[in-house]
């Protein structure tokens, strides 16, 4: 446990001004140091890019500095016509690098990691932190194909030229026609 009054965090009296000033209305520098607090939450801790006093959860999670946001879609299957329903709704705190330009066109390309992958690809919509897509791919496959495979999504640039920028995964052993939600960290693209 922290002792967060100013004398014990030399260099660092923003952090604990912008903590416990509550006369003043809430902004964003409230949510990026609430993981200086004792009991630090796991969303909470994500968000602290650059505080001093980063959770190690935050570091094994990431591996790095920035937070690249995250990824939230639905799947569901119809084991009736044999198909499964992907739905990728929402890319929320989305990062990118600066080599990338000030609003990059972004997409989400999909791969179901099958013996023969199968490709699927989002519209392509203008940069910024929080990007709704609300889009849904159908394809027909048999449920115990699926299972033993993963869903991975590739977060892209397409201007000012095709880079992928982040990625998650999601494996598909629990599949049910009762539609999930999925928020899933995006990491840095793999090698």
């Amino acid at each position: 446990v922290s002792d967060l009054r100013p004398s014990a965090l030399p260099g660092s009296l923003d952090v604990s001004r912008s903590m416990f000033d509550l006369r003043s209305p809430p902004h964003r520098f409230v949510k990026r140091y609430d993981s200086v607090s004792s009991v630090p939450s796991s969303s909470s801790s994500r968000k602290d890019s650059q505080g001093s006093n980063r959770s190690l959860d935050t570091i094994t999670l990431s591996g790095d500095e920035r937070d690249f946001g995250r990824l939230n879609v639905k799947l569901c299957y119809v084991s009736s016509v044999e198909q499964i329903w992907i739905t990728v709704l929402h890319c929320k705190d989305l990062s990118w690098p600066s080599s990338c330009g000030e609003n990059p066109r972004i997409c989400v390309k999909g791969i179901l990691t099958l013996p023969k992958p199968v490709h699927f690809k989002s519209s392509t919509k203008e940069g910024c932190s929080d990007i709704e897509f609300m889009e849904t791919f159908v394809f027909a496959i048999k449920l115990q194909s699926l299972q033993a495979v993963r869903l991975v999504f590739k977060i892209q640039t397409q201007t000012p030229r095709k880079k992928t920028i982040g990625e998650c995964s999601l494996a598909l052993r629990e599949l049910s026609s009762q539609e999930s939600s999925h928020w899933l960290d995006i990491s840095p693209p793999s090698k």
